[in-house]
């Protein structure tokens, strides 16, 4: 196991954002995070990484909590947030030795991130485990085909979880869906049963989120 969610909740005073939530996510996974606007995936990936506390539960990373705010527990994550935040004023390059040196990565290899700043820096200190959420928006096909074929390479060694809108996006890169709606989990199966089971993917999510 590298990310399992216990009984996760987070409320905004008496709004529920994610409702005890549970799910486990191994090495070598790659797996779409789906749901309507508003449904807690961004909130749930902000938990993941530490970025916001849990009202209750655990979000447990290689085997530890990440709450209290665990250092050491976000090195080891490489987190694309919805909207990227960059410092615009820099240049591409001198951003990304900007991050590197922030995780000691003493010489980064800036040659092959032809995609976004954002993937690089989610990727540069090499982390075991990667969320991304929204991660190709914005792309042209051309970035679209290279950056999916980079997430599925570096999901072989790697835990992924994703969150996106698009559903060809989902089947050109995920084996498994998660599919949250009103904060809580509605479905989590591999894609080829999901879509065995509704007929297709857009028929899955349509059904599950009414």
């Amino acid at each position: 196991m590298s990310l399992k969610v216990e009984n996760l909740s987070k409320t905004f005073g008496t709004q529920a954002a994610v409702n005890n939530i549970n799910f486990e996510i191994f090495k070598g996974e790659i797996v779409g995070f789906l749901g309507p606007n508003g449904a807690g995936k961004s909130t749930t990936m902000k938990m993941l990484t530490g970025y916001l506390s849990a009202t209750s539960g655990k979000a447990l990373v290689l085997g530890q909590n990440m709450y209290p705010s665990n250092l050491a527990l976000k090195s080891k994550i490489g987190y694309l947030p919805e909207h990227n935040p960059l410092y615009l004023e820099m240049y591409v390059k001198d951003f990304l030795i900007f991050i590197a040196e922030i995780y000691n990565v003493p010489q980064p290899e800036l040659k092959g991130y032809r995609q976004r700043v954002g993937l690089a820096k989610a990727l540069i200190h090499d982390p075991e485990i990667l969320i991304l959420d929204e991660p190709t928006t914005g792309l042209d096909p051309n970035q679209l085909t290279e950056i999916r074929s980079l997430i599925k390479q570096v999901g072989k060694n790697k835990t992924v979880i994703l969150s996106t809108h698009i559903m060809q996006e989902v089947e050109a890169i995920c084996d498994r869906v998660l599919i949250i709606n009103k904060g809580q989990i509605v479905s989590d199966q591999k894609l080829i049963d999901l879509k065995n089971l509704y007929g297709s993917l857009e028929n899955a999510f349509s059904q599950l989120t009414k």
